[in-house]
């Protein structure tokens, strides 16, 4: 449901912004965003989420079942952060959820998608299921075309660097004694 003063001032904004008028964000995709967030704060999940910032960074299946081996406590947060955000994705692909809004406050699939996307092939073949990871694909490339887009063709770039130093930079912190965050 759009409450007509929410609606208003969410036309301003787009016109101001020359933004599409198409499909507005609502007052039930902001509350399922904070859902989202909400969700995320559980300890379990944030400490998956820490592993993951911090340690998953793989280049090919076999190193990411080195860093995560089966039944290791690795591969439970490995599949806790993408099983999560695999279902988050789920909610923008059929349309439950505005992408726009969901881009402006989840940049963490990004991370998690540019985490996942050299080993989803291999991991695709090793299940034998090529729908796998598929809404986190799709949202991810999405997020990437909306960067482009909106914040302009270098964020991107930058946004792989850092992703990519997240793991180098933490070991580095903690040898210097300080403490990095993830």
């Amino acid at each position: 449901m759009v409450f007509p003063v929410s609606e208003a001032l969410a036309r301003r904004c787009r016109e101001s912004h020359n933004l599409p008028m198409a499909n507005p964000a609502s007052y039930d995709d902001a509350k399922l965003i904070l859902q989202l967030y909400e969700l995320r704060r559980d300890e379990k999940l944030r400490k998956a989420r820490e592993w993951f910032a911090s340690h998953c960074l793989a280049s090919s299946l076999e190193e990411l079942m080195r860093l995560a081996p089966p039944a290791s406590q690795e591969n439970t947060y490995l599949r806790m952060v993408v099983g999560y955000w695999e279902m988050a994705a789920s909610f923008v692909t059929s349309g439950v959820l505005n992408e726009d809004l969901f881009f402006q406050n989840n940049g963490e699939l990004l991370l998690v998608w540019e985490r996942i996307r050299p080993v989803l092939p291999d991991f695709r073949a090793f299940s034998k299921n090529p729908g796998s990871w598929r809404n986190l694909e799709t949202v991810g490339n999405a997020f990437i075309r909306w960067m482009d887009a909106n914040e302009g063709p270098e964020a991107y770039a930058r946004f792989q660097e850092t992703s990519r130093g997240v793991v180098t930079a933490k070991p580095a912190a903690a040898q210097m004694g300080t403490t990095a965050t993830g």
